[in-house]
């Protein structure tokens, strides 16, 4: 099939990293993928299907090529999506991300985004949960993945400091509030204040480090060393060289980070976020509170001063990420696609 994938930016970042896995998987299955872009889009992945850009600016129906599905995903995607299917008479799917409306500004219009495409795909349980409770709709469930790239490199040294790590985000731009980075560095530096021999590993995109202000102010902070990682080998091996992972976000449909350090060999440490329930288990793979009980740091230490606890905990979480592949969450995709382009024929 002619599959049309409206994109904002394919810059390094979760939602980002699942479009381009499947997309690519896609492609390799046999589907013609395009990707349409806004005039300035970043794409910052190994693409293999076709790229091409709106004549100007933001992205128009005019520039939509003719296919068979148009899949959609961020809201702003949406309508401009809806208007080339209706013009072009191929079917609209979205395939959602994150539910934007609790978390990103714009909620009026992000919310009012669900009542346009009934044929809605999600991550988790749930997000399928709360789209369905305001909106009647019940997506259906494309899992994550975690590519081969990931896997542990076996570079811990048990002679050398215990390392803890965490994904920062620029905060700038008002699309990382739900990440609590500042519970965060809170939490690492009670951490660092109770066992000063741990090593504190912050990692970020470089082109995020480069040009956020808030992250720079870090740099010179020596209780953190930062890793900017240019590729995912590079990522792969921050993941694989931290004995413990920090994960803060309370409101993740997916994320991502957690089980790709749990692919690593990492023992994680993280809050409850919604979606990180789909391969977390308290106490059986992971350490996981909700943001109320304010025991990350608590939790991180339990790990610090009880190898065994973290060696248990790494093991079954780099055993459970083995279910979660990239070829099966194309599958699965593939399997819903089908389904719904038979009850909606053009």
């Amino acid at each position: 099939m002619k599959l049309i994938f409206p994109v904002l930016t394919l810059t390094r970042g979760g939602a980002q990293r699942m479009l381009a896995e499947l997309t690519n998987h896609l492609t390799e299955i046999g589907h013609e993928v395009t990707i349409l872009l806004p005039s300035d889009g970043v794409v910052e992945y190994e693409m293999k299907g076709k790229l091409i850009y709106a004549k100007e600016g933001e992205l128009a129906a005019s520039d939509f090529p003719a296919g068979d599905v148009i899949i959609s995903n961020f809201y702003t995607t949406v309508e401009v999506s809806q208007r080339a299917s209706e013009e072009g008479k191929c079917v609209h799917i979205r395939l959602a991300f994150c539910y934007e409306p609790t978390f990103l500004p714009d909620n009026s219009r992000s919310f009012s985004s669900y009542n346009i495409a009934p044929n809605l795909l999600v991550l988790s349980r749930w997000q399928q949960g709360i789209v369905q409770m305001n909106h009647g709709i019940k997506g259906r469930i494309v899992p994550i993945g975690v590519g081969p790239v990931f896997k542990n490199m076996k570079v811990r040294d048990p002679k050398k400091r215990l390392v803890v790590s965490a994904i920062m985000r620029k905060p700038e731009g008002g699309f990382s509030a739900h990440r609590e980075q500042d519970y965060l560095l809170q939490q690492l530096n009670k951490v660092k204040a109770h066992h000063p021999e741990v090593e504190l590993y912050l990692i970020s995109p470089p082109g995020e480090q480069a040009e956020s202000a808030t992250l720079q102010t870090l740099v010179n902070d020596e209780r953190y060393q930062i890793r900017t990682p240019a590729n995912d080998t590079e990522l792969c091996f921050h993941y694989s060289e931290s004995d413990i992972f920090v994960s803060s976000s309370t409101y993740d449909t997916g994320s991502l980070p957690g089980i790709e350090a749990m692919r690593c060999g990492a023992a994680l440490v993280t809050v409850y976020a919604g979606g990180n329930m789909e391969y977390c288990k308290h106490g059986h793979n992971c350490l996981m509170s909700y943001r109320f009980q304010n025991r990350l740091a608590d939790d991180i230490i339990t790990l610090i001063r009880d190898p065994s606890l973290r060696q248990r905990l790494a093991h079954k979480g780099e055993q459970v990420s083995q279910d979660f592949t990239w070829e099966k969450s194309t599958q699965i995709f593939q399997n819903v696609l089908f389904e719904i382009v038979a009850r909606n024929p053009s």
